[in-house]
């Protein structure tokens, strides 16, 4: 087994492991490729992987914005929608996109209302 191989079964244990049955996708990517590690295998194949990945790889450029904030160094991005979460974890050159079933986030959820609340007004 690669390198690369190895690496990437051990980001599907690692994401099996953490989420459980709530695991929808594990999708590792570059700059220059996306490959789909894991589907459930009760969703069906429909997803653009290349233009979820052109929109996920802006994660690269935007890791320099945040550096030397006060908010520390940038961890994870996490995208909420109706039926699920997205997240995007990047470390250098790489990165990889989980999505995942509703799961409790409530804080998030609730964070984001009294946001959206105020700018409503």
């Amino acid at each position: 087994m690669s390198d690369t191989e190895d690496r990437q079964q051990k980001l599907v244990t690692a994401a099996r492991t953490t989420v459980g049955d709530e695991l929808r996708s594990i999708v590792y990517f570059t700059e220059d490729a996306v490959e789909q590690l894991y589907l459930r295998n009760d969703l069906e194949q429909t997803a653009d992987l290349v233009g979820f990945a052109d929109n996920e790889r802006l994660g690269f450029r935007s890791q320099t914005a945040y550096e030397n904030t006060q908010l520390g160094e940038y961890r994870f991005t996490i995208r909420v929608f109706e039926h699920g979460y997205l997240t995007r974890v990047i470390v250098g050159d790489r990165g990889v996109w989980v999505t995942t079933d509703e799961m409790q986030i409530d804080r998030f959820e609730e964070l984001a209302s009294a946001l959206a609340a105020v700018l409503r007004e």
